[in-house]
Parts: structure tokens; C-alpha cells; sequence
């Protein structure tokens, strides 16, 4: 595997959780194996990734430019004239491209990228106020900052993204100096985080954000930096939420008055006490990865307690089967429990990101596979399904059923090359490039196989240098082969995830279910010797001194399956979704003579697989013959629905007349 330079590699491992300050300090007991340490080679993801390289990050900067979301920068620093363009919260869309372009840059050189990166950051820099303070819309014009931004500096936090945007602007900071080695754009953070560090505090302003996000970028700041006082703000931040003694009501002005409800913000009691997800979604989520983030650097077992009873709420009440969360439209939120309409779902594509931290933060915390289950599954359905194959397209909401003609905000029924709110485009263009740090991880004497794609990578495993790599068809099928190099003989764990859906259970509660049980076993070999393995925490845990060569072939067996909805959800009853391995299919117009929303799935009706190599990027097609309708039902993956036209789509179809 080539890097670029000993820095680079060391310092990207800041990223998921290795500090890069040289004080001893508290932090995840298990380690990602970093991004860069990882190469993905396979038929699934390196195509994206590439897509998101060579398409996605130029046209998003292209749309940040058209938008006047770049040229703000260069109007607050005087380098150019004119109004501010936009919504209050455009800078962090700028922020979130650049992120994503840093991780790219980490994993592969472009020259042309990081010219465009330096001259980006040479106006970010000049955009920021003498004091540190970075915020274009207000520094452009101070006596009329954009609507929502509050009449002065931080006057009106529950709806000005003042906080959220310098948020991802650390994030990106920290990216771009692991990365290239460069500190302008870290200064720029550095001192912004300076001046928000002096204001805010105990002694200070108690206020808190009303977008969360700022908590993840100062622990970020925190391990690059090892100053305490940006994990201190962290913390500061979260813990004032919600607390009676200093609420405060927002902008009475202003016209966002869902900002001025606690339910909205997170705000309705203190994080350690909450134990229901409720409010926007995307927010809830940036807030219980902060906790996650915190509670791993501080110790602090309240706010693991907290994120555990709210993990428990999400996922036994408040989780569609792709994935997907916040199933309202008013407020992008969380509904009741149980409310998972399908037509109506709201499921922003960056809830599902943020559903992907949160879990990969739970397993970090725990070791327990059941976290993964919820990634993986939020990953290959409700997450990809927010970008298209061509990389120039996008969902904001990703709803369970369309008949072709219902839409709501954002568009929900083709994807769009853009939006007024651009957050999703920006999430996905960060995301794409750190897949590679998701896929091992490493605590003491024990190697963890999480994702299943083929790869390779390097990690340190009991003091010593260990090279794995994978073969595979995945998700396609379910046979893996993992390879192992140690440099030198030696005793280890290897933990190898065995997917819920492998075990009959969709999730880790009674939210769904597998319609019939099947029998046929996981299979595990070691050097074409079958294994017997015990399950610790979801993970298959094989003990034995590995050597170089070794091999372990996992066979996870992959039906076809019927999943039905606990009784509690009224909208899915009497219906069956479909799923084979990790992928949750779904039923289009197009395949089917143009209508679905009318179709049965009968119990009996027999699905065969077929893989098209020239369909939507190569997919495995579902075939059944409907003898009922003389005619074949034909289903694909989810996340592939909507790149052949506006028509019918639907994930559950009744069993049943």
C-alpha cells in the first residue's frame, strides 16, 4: 500500500479515534484501523468512491460556486463585492465538500484538488474576523445578516448555525492538515475555537447550539491539539442543554419557531436524563456521536448510560428496515414510536449518516456486533440510496413507497442535482472517502473483521504488524475469504462479525422479524478446516497463532427473505419486504408493467437471484412467477430504485388478499 509520507499516515489516524497529541488520555478501548490503512478493491464500493473522486467532489464545488456559496468567503474578505447569497448555514456546506476532499487527497494524490483545496482555504482564511470570529453571512453585512442569524453575535444560536457551521469547518481543518501537513486552514479553526472558548463556558455565555455538530469538531481539535479545553467546551455544550437554569428562549423575532421548541433541539432535558430519540433526527444524531466522543475521552458513563437507552428506543421502536430514521416530514424528526409510514417517510440522507456514526461510536464503546447490524444496514440501503450511480444526483428524503406523483420537501421523487439546503450532498461527499475506516478495528490481542468487501489493509495487533485482506462477491453473496500476514508468528484473536440477518434476527429487538427461520448454518474455515466458534457479542472469536498465509473462509448463507413488521407498526401490517443479506429490496413500476402499490406478495411465491451485470452498476435481480397475475414480479436493491424514471415503488407489499 503507498502512502505519501510517514506524516500522513500517522496523522490520519486522528481521524476515528487514535489522538495525535502526545498526552496520555483516555479514548474508544477499541481503534479503527484508520482510513488510509485500508484500500478497497472491490466491484461495489471502489467504483463510488472513485465516483465520488472524480464526479461528485467537483460538482459539488462546481454547485458551491454557481450558488455563491464560495464567493461569500471572498465578500467577507473583501476580495469581492456583493450581497451574501443563501441560506445562514451555507458555509457548512462549503465545509463538508472540503472534508471530503481531504479524505480523497489522503488516499490519493491530486495535484489539481489540493490547488483548488489551497486557494479555497486562502479565502476561508481571509474571511475570518480579526477576533477569530468566522461567520460569512454576518461579516459581510453586520446590520442585515441573512434571516434566522439573530440581530448579533450569537443572539439568536437556536436557529443561526453560527456554532454548526464552525463545526464542520474543524472537521475540515483537521482533515486537510492530515492530509497535506498544511496548518492555514487549522489555524483558521484553532483560533475560531480560541475565541468560542473564551466566551462560552460556565463563566461565560451558557447557551448552546441549536444545530449540534460543533461538539464533534472540537474533539477533533482535541486530538490533533491535546488542549483540553476544546473537549472541556465539548462538554460545556452538552451538558448545558436542557438544563432549566439556563434556557432561554430564542429569537422572538425570528420566524423559525420550531427553533424555539425544546422537543425540536434536544432540548426538552438534560442529555444524561433523555432516553427516547426525539427531534430532528440529523441533529439527534451529531449530538449522541458528540456524547459518544466525549463520554470515550472523559469517562463520563452518564452519557454512555443516556446514548444506550436511546440506542434501545431507536431500534425497538424507531427504525425503518432500510435504515433509515426520522420518519416526519414537519421538523425532519423522529415520530412516536412505531410511526414508520412508508409513503410519508421522511429519512434524510444525512440521518442515515448520522445513524452510521452513531452506531459505529456505540461499537466502539461496547464491542458489540448488534451496533455493526445497524450500520450495515443503514449503509447499503438507506444511506447509498441518497446519491446516484452517476454521483450528480441526490435524495434528501428516501421514502419507503411512492406511487409516482406525491412529493414533498426536497423532492422525494427523483433525485435532484441539488438543493436549496445542500446538507445531504455535502455528507455524502465526506462520507464516501472514509468507508475504508469502518471496515477493522483493533483493541489489545484482538483483530476485528466488522465489514465484509473486498480489501486490504494493515494494522497493529499485539505489538505486532498484521496485513489482512479480503475476497469477496459481497454483498452479492456471502462467501469471504480473509487473509492473514502477521510479520511474525503470533497468538491473537480474529472476531468476525456474524450479521443479525445471518442469525435469523433483522435486529437486535422485535421491531422486525424474519418470516420463517432458516436452517442453513454459517460455516467458518480456517485453512479449509471447518471451525467450531462460539458468538461473543454478535462476533465469531477464533484464538490461534496465526502465520502468514493462514486463511479464514466465512460462509454466510444468503435465501431470500420474507421480513414482516412488529404489530405495534399499523402501517406495514398484513405486508412483507424482502431482503438477502445485508440488502433490502424494493418493487418499481418499471419492472413490474408500471404498477405495484396494488400488488400481492404471497407467502408461497419463490424468489430466484439473478445477477445483471449491466443493470444499475450490476445488481442481484429477485424473479418470481405470479401465476395469480400470469406475469413475473420482479424486485431490486433499494438503494437502486428511481434511476429509470418517475413511477410506482414500494418496499412492503401485502401478503394477502
Amino acid at each position: 500500500m503507498k502512502r505519501e509520507s510517514v506524516m500522513i499516515l500517522l496523522m490520519a489516524l486522528c481521524v476515528f479515534g487514535i489522538t495525535c497529541s502526545k498526552k496520555p488520555q483516555k479514548d474508544y478501548p477499541i481503534k479503527p484501523v484508520a482510513f488510509t490503512e485500508v484500500d478497497i478493491t472491490d466491484s461495489f464500493w471502489l467504483p463510488r468512491m472513485e465516483t465520488n473522486r472524480e464526479v461528485t467532489i467537483p460538482f459539488a464545488f462546481k454547485k458551491c460556486e454557481e450558488t455563491g456559496r464560495i464567493d461569500n468567503f471572498a465578500k467577507a474578505a473583501g476580495l469581492l463585492d456583493g450581497d451574501f447569497e443563501g441560506k445562514r448555514y451555507n458555509d457548512s456546506d462549503v465545509f463538508k465538500i472540503m472534508e471530503g476532499a481531504a479524505y480523497s487527497l489522503s488516499l490519493k494524490r491530486d495535484p489539481e484538488l489540493e490547488e483548488y483545496m489551497d486557494d479555497l482555504v486562502a479565502k476561508v482564511d481571509a474571511s475570518q474576523e480579526k477576533d477569530g470570529y468566522l461567520y460569512t453571512n454576518r461579516t459581510i453585512d453586520p446590520e442585515n445578516p441573512a434571516p434566522g442569524a439573530g440581530e448579533k453575535r450569537w443572539s439568536n444560536l437556536g436557529s443561526s448555525h453560527e456554532l454548526y457551521n464552525v463545526g464542520h469547518m474543524y472537521e475540515a481543518a483537521v482533515a486537510y492538515y492530515q492530509a497535506t501537513g498544511k496548518r492555514i486552514f487549522l489555524d483558521v479553526a484553532l483560533k475560531n475555537a480560541d475565541l468560542i472558548a473564551e466566551l462560552f463556558g460556565p463563566d461565560g455565555i451558557k447557551e448552546f447550539p441549536g444545530h449540534q455538530e460543533i461538539e464533534i469538531g472540537l474533539v477533533k481539535l482535541f486530538r490533533v491539539t491535546g488542549k483540553e479545553k476544546y473537549l472541556d467546551l465539548a462538554k460545556f455544550f452538552l451538558d448545558v442543554r436542557g438544563k432549566k437554569e439556563y434556557k432561554k428562549m430564542f429569537d422572538e423575532n425570528s420566524d423559525f419557531s420550531i427553533y424555539n421548541q425544546d422537543w425540536y433541539l434536544q432540548a426538552h432535558k438534560p442529555v444524561i436524563e433523555q432516553s427516547q430519540a426525539i427531534g430532528h433526527a440529523v441533529r439527534a444524531t451529531y449530538m449522541y456521536s458528540g456524547m459518544a466522543d466525549v463520554a470515550a475521552m472523559t469517562g463520563d458513563t452518564a452519557y454512555i448510560k443516556a446514548i444506550d437507552r436511546i440506542w434501545d428506543d431507536v431500534v425497538s421502536k424507531k427504525l425503518y428496515i432500510t435504515g433509515g430514521i426520522g420518519s416526519r416530514h414537519e421538523g425532519e424528526a423522529f415520530g412516536d414510536a412505531y410511526e414508520l409510514p412508508n409513503k410519508t417517510a421522511y429519512n434524510e440522507t444525512c440521518a442515515a449518516i448520522g445513524n452510521v456514526f452513531w452506531n459505529f461510536r456505540l461499537f466502539l464503546l461496547h464491542g458489540e456486533a448488534k451496533y455493526l447490524d445497524v450500520m450495515e444496514r443503514t449503509l447499503y440501503n438507506g444511506l447509498l440510496s441518497g446519491i446516484s450511480l452517476s454521483g450528480d444526483l441526490f435524495f434528501y428524503p428516501n421514502p419507503l413507497e411512492s406511487d409516482g406523483k406525491f412529493k414533498f420537501n426536497q423532492g422525494a421523487l427523483s433525485r435532484k442535482p441539488w438543493f436549496d439546503c445542500a446538507c445531504c450532498p455535502g455528507n455524502l461527499v465526506r462520507f464516501l472517502p472514509s468507508l475504508p475506516g469502518y471496515i477493522y478495528a483493533v483493541k489489545d490481542q484482538t483483530l476485528y473483521v466488522n465489514l465484509f468487501t473486498e480489501s486490504e489493509g494493515k494494522a497493529i495487533v499485539a505489538e505486532n504488524s498484521v496485513n489482512i485482506s479480503q475476497k469477496t462477491n459481497y454483498p452479492w453473496d456471502g462467501n469471504i475469504k480473509i487473509y492473514l500476514e502477521p510479520k511474525k508468528d503470533a497468538e491473537f484473536y480474529v472476531n468476525v462479525r456474524i450479521p443479525g440477518w445471518a442469525r435469523n434476527e433483522p435486529v437486535a429487538s422485535d421491531l422486525y422479524k424474519f418470516l420463517q427461520s432458516y436452517e442453513e448454518k454459517v460455516t467458518i474455515k480456517v485453512n479449509s478446516k471447518e471451525q467450531a466458534f462460539d458468538l461473543e457479542n454478535g462476533f465469531a472469536r477464533l484464538f490461534r497463532k496465526w502465520k502468514k498465509g493462514d486463511v479464514i473462509e466465512l460462509g454466510l448463507p444468503m435465501p431470500v427473505r420474507r421480513v414482516t413488521a412488529s404489530e405495534n407498526v399499523t402501517t406495514d401490517q398484513g405486508k412483507a419486504a424482502l431482503q438477502r443479506g445485508p440488502i433490502v429490496y424494493c418493487f418499481e413500476g418499471v419492472d413490474n408493467g408500471g404498477r405495484v402499490l396494488n400488488r400481492l406478495l404471497p407467502d408461497e411465491l419463490d424468489f430466484e437471484v439473478a445477477f445483471r451485470p449491466q443493470l444499475l452498476g450490476g445488481i442481484n435481480v429477485l424473479a418470481a412467477k405470479d401465476a395469480a397475475e400470469d406475469t413475473q414480479m420482479v424486485a431490486v436493491p433499494y438503494y437502486a430504485w428511481s434511476h429509470r424514471g418517475i413511477g410506482e415503488m414500494s418496499v412492503w407489499l401485502t401478503r394477502k388478499k
